[in-house]
């Protein structure tokens, strides 16, 4: 069964440029699925479409089948504690204003979620390996790579079914990347993983799924390993040959 289906979803701004032209996606439970492309290709219009931001101009969005629906208030706060994101710049998505602990709990105040909000948030902080005892730190005092691992907590404290990853890593250096890349790679034991990213090579390490958008369309998709390997169209091969190689 599907757990969110994407049926030849089409969308365009009032430009009246397509964007998005009858693009269908399958997301099963516990998927790892990268989402490739470059710029302009409608990786975040697609992206806006998943989270309810806005509604496509034709074809449909359910979740566990049932319509996504942006202007049904019951629907959507359901859906949004089981569909949460993470944004690509750390420095910019955290409120250097508020706390860790305000900041992470944010979901939950939203949701109205009634539990034991600070309990909740230590344990999130635990689980994308940061000590509970920082609750009452600001954004300013961490790392990029730290800040990050505090935006995860915080989609990850209301215990949603799918994650989505908006170029998650793509503001970090090299060596921070690789673990917040093991961090999201151990997160998707439990739960589905949706990964949006221009780099071929860190949805190779993360995702065993691969969708590759080409100006609005699907040009290729499926088992990440076997693409990569011997990518079909065009559009892939030239994704691939762009990755940096070391010299021999």
């Amino acid at each position: 069964m599907s757990l969110l289906k994407v049926d030849n979803v089409t969308f365009g701004y009032s430009s009246g440029k397509s964007v998005l032209a009858g693009v269908s996606l399958d997301i099963g439970p516990g998927d790892t699925i990268g989402l490739v492309g470059e710029s302009g290709s409608g990786k975040s219009t697609l992206l806006r479409l998943l989270l309810g931001l806005t509604r496509p101009n034709s074809g449909s969005i359910s979740f566990n089948g049932t319509a996504l629906d942006p202007r049904n208030a019951q629907f959507m706060r359901a859906y949004r504690r089981q569909v949460q994101i993470v944004f690509q710049d750390p420095y910019s998505s955290l409120d250097p204003r508020q706390t860790v602990l305000s900041i992470v709990a944010e979901p939950l105040r939203s949701l109205k979620i009634a539990r034991d909000h600070r309990q909740m948030v230590m344990e999130a902080l635990v689980s994308v390996g940061l000590e509970p005892t920082i609750l009452g730190r600001y954004p300013h005092e961490f790392s990029g790579g730290q800040r990050q691992r505090i935006a995860i907590a915080r989609a990850i404290v209301a215990g949603p079914s799918l994650l989505l990853a908006d170029e998650a890593v793509s503001a970090l250096d090299l060596s921070t990347r690789i673990r917040i890349v093991e961090l999201l790679k151990q997160l998707s034991a439990s739960m589905t993983l949706v990964f949006v990213s221009h780099d071929i090579g860190v949805v190779a390490a993360l995702c065993e799924k691969i969708v590759i958008l080409e100006q609005g369309r699907i040009v290729e998709s499926g088992d990440t390993k076997t693409i990569l390997a011997n990518p079909q169209h065009p559009y892939t091969q030239r994704l691939l040959a762009s990755v940096p190689r070391m010299p021999a």
